[in-house]
């Protein structure tokens, strides 16, 4: 395929995580080294900054603060949770962006973000191609909830599997402290895929963590939950349990008395509460001093926590995203394939169509899974375990973290 001269434009969207701002720094700059790429920008707050042509001019940006990128957390170009219409039934949005693209002669798109991140992608991808505008398209996978369809995992979920995990370990501890009696009950995040709160098996394979754990690819049932407490507090005068936010009853109700009408950008549950309302239950039934904990953003945004190979493979996702297009390649979504043989793990790139990635969510495969549906098997153990491993260097002043200071420089027309 011929060489393609312009623009490039790179976007965040969706929920941050530890790494996503790797895979913006090694898109970043792999772009300003791709001689055909006129311009390096940065969309302000994902799709919406191109819709409102708030862009940054990322070729004015001090290098060392590009490089700081990889070890700070949340999305540094800001993020939404925005959805695009159906093109054949409102082409407004599209429209629009096409005119930004021809503004600035942006020939390269590159989206950071989940599922619904690459629906968009899909959907604009899909759209320039229909109107004949030459523009190469690719998504940068990002998800702490793992539930990226072609991919064996996706950046971000590791480093919150190691948060998740370490936390449980450190409250096990605490919770162990006195010889009186107690239960602790620690709310994960994961809507309708328990990868997160799978991860808490992490702690209890290492000797300090939940004795029971419940994702949402199983139905919860309440009273049989309340005799598996009952039964281990009965037994040992403690008991720890980690929960999916996302547990939901034979009928799909999630437990969570918090759901409300109330639903983020992409019209999905806002989900919450799980812990306290669990731990409420607990308490009335059993009589035993009862804590509820939910780790909450912590869990996305623990950099202090993260695992190397997430940096760096999260750093890798965004260069291939920006190599393969300058190659030629559009449409297509940068995945990993995975060895796992004993101690020996490799990961290597590969790329997936974008209409097989799009609003698709992969599950925990139920025999990961024990039969009564409360904890969790040794494959899913033996699947995270290399995910996790290495400790990144992390600059720091003054002993606090040093996170990236970007100048945010609005670009202005060619």
């Amino acid at each position: 395929m011929s060489e393609l001269k312009g623009a490039c434009i790179i976007g965040q969207s969706g929920g941050p995580t530890a790494v996503i701002n790797a895979s913006v720094q090694g898109a970043i700059q792999a772009a300003l080294e791709a001689d055909c790429i006129t311009r390096v920008l940065g969309a302000a707050h994902g799709i919406k900054g191109v819709l409102e042509d708030r862009l940054y001019d990322m070729g004015q940006e001090d290098p060392t603060e590009l490089e700081l990128l990889q070890n700070t957390p949340s999305s540094a170009l800001g993020s939404c949770r925005y959805k695009l219409a159906d093109p054949d039934v409102d082409d407004t949005d599209y429209k629009r962006i096409l005119e930004i693209f021809q503004k600035y002669n942006v020939r390269y798109f590159f989206y950071n973000g989940g599922n619904d991140s690459m629906d968009t992608c899909n959907k604009i991808s899909k759209y320039m191609q229909k109107v004949g505008y030459e523009c190469r398209i690719m998504g940068i996978p990002k998800t702490i909830d793992n539930d990226l369809n072609g991919t064996d995992h996706c950046p971000g979920f590791a480093s919150a599997a190691k948060y998740i995990s370490t936390s449980c370990m450190e409250v096990w501890q605490d919770a162990h402290v006195y010889d009186t009696g107690m239960i602790t009950v620690v709310e994960i995040m994961g809507r309708h895929a328990g990868w997160l709160a799978g991860s808490a098996a992490l702690a209890t394979w290492a000797g300090f963590g939940p004795d029971l754990i419940y994702l949402p690819e199983t139905d919860f049932d309440m009273e049989r939950f309340i005799a598996d407490v009952e039964d281990i507090y009965r037994r040992t005068g403690k008991c720890m349990i980690a929960v999916s936010e996302g547990i939901h009853y034979a009928d799909g109700t999630f437990v969570s008395e918090a759901k409300t009408s109330a639903t983020d950008g992409f019209g999905h549950a806002q989900l919450g509460g799980l812990a306290t309302m669990l731990a409420e239950v607990v308490k009335q039934r059993t009589g035993a001093k009862v804590r509820g904990i939910e780790l909450s953003l912590l869990q996305r945004c623990g950099s202090h926590l993260a695992s190397q190979a997430d940096v760096e493979e999260a750093k890798l996702a965004g260069r291939v995203a920006v190599e393969s297009a300058v190659a030629g390649v559009t449409d297509k979504m940068v995945a990993f394939e995975c060895l796992r043989a004993g101690e020996r793990y490799e990961c290597r790139t590969v790329l997936q169509p974008l209409d097989i990635v799009a609003n698709f969510e992969k599950k925990v495969p139920r025999e990961w899974i024990n039969e009564a549906g409360n904890g969790i098997e040794q494959p899913f153990i033996d699947y995270v375990l290399p995910l996790i491993q290495g400790e990144p260097e992390r600059p720091r002043e003054h002993s606090l973290p040093r996170f990236a200071r970007l100048k945010k420089v609005l670009t202005t027309e060619m």
